[in-house]
């Protein structure tokens, strides 16, 4: 009896050992720590994924540049400019102006203008042509009253069209403009013509470091008498 319990025990104790050994299982792996997580977030991409979008940035920028700075200054009547015929209402005479300019009239004086520059064209009757003296001692005066900033008056004969004419240059400030409330010093050229009892003021204006010299010259060179 004694000899039996004792195989029967051992016989027990046996299996138990095999079966702890088939049964062994994994131990699921902790959870990360709050560090790990920070630390893995803020780690960024990957070298080859910073490339990528490296290279998407600078394709991007490419595409979206902006156009290219405008060469002239402020104030310069591009090469290209085409110039039409006016001719005023009721009158005998017509002269070229940049096509495209705004226009404006009030009563005997019809105004171009684009951004800076500005022609305007006078028609008056007239009994006498005027000459170097009557622009100095008359037209002078009266235009010192009415432009801001007057200055630097200079009264010469010049031919223009084949003919004499009295070209009055001077400067001044422009009017206040109404958006940029900005100020601009203009540079004036004025050519006084006359025929058959008609005077025209042709008045060329533009910022005073412009250079407008050939636009200026095609249009007070085009003036032409029609009757």
């Amino acid at each position: 009896m004694t000899v039996t319990r004792i195989r029967l025990a051992a016989a027990i104790g046996t299996g138990a050992i095999l079966l702890s050994g088939c049964g062994t299982t994994t131990s699921p792996a902790p959870a990360p720590t709050p560090a790990q997580i920070t630390a893995t977030s803020t780690s960024g991409p990957g070298p080859q994924a910073a490339a990528s979008s490296s290279g998407s940035a600078a394709t991007a920028s490419s595409v979206g540049a902006p156009a290219p700075t405008e060469s002239n200054p402020p104030g310069d009547i591009p090469d290209t400019q085409v110039y039409v015929p006016f001719t005023p209402s009721g009158a005998n005479v017509s002269v070229k102006v940049p096509e495209g300019w705004a226009r404006a009239t009030t009563g005997a004086s019809t105004v171009f203008s684009d951004k800076l520059n500005r022609i305007e064209v006078h028609i008056a009757k007239a009994t006498t042509a005027p000459t170097t003296s009557s622009v100095r001692s008359l037209d002078v005066p009266r235009l010192q009253g009415s432009v801001p900033k007057f200055a630097s008056p200079n009264v010469r004969t010049v031919v223009r069209a084949g003919k004499p004419v009295v070209l009055l240059t001077y400067q001044g400030d422009s009017a206040i403009d109404p958006v940029t409330g900005k100020v601009v010093r203009d540079a004036f050229e004025r050519y006084s013509y006359f025929h058959a009892g008609t005077r025209v003021d042709l008045t060329l204006s533009g910022p005073v470091n412009a250079d407008n010299v050939d636009p200026w010259r095609t249009v007070s060179d085009s003036l032409r008498w029609t009757a």
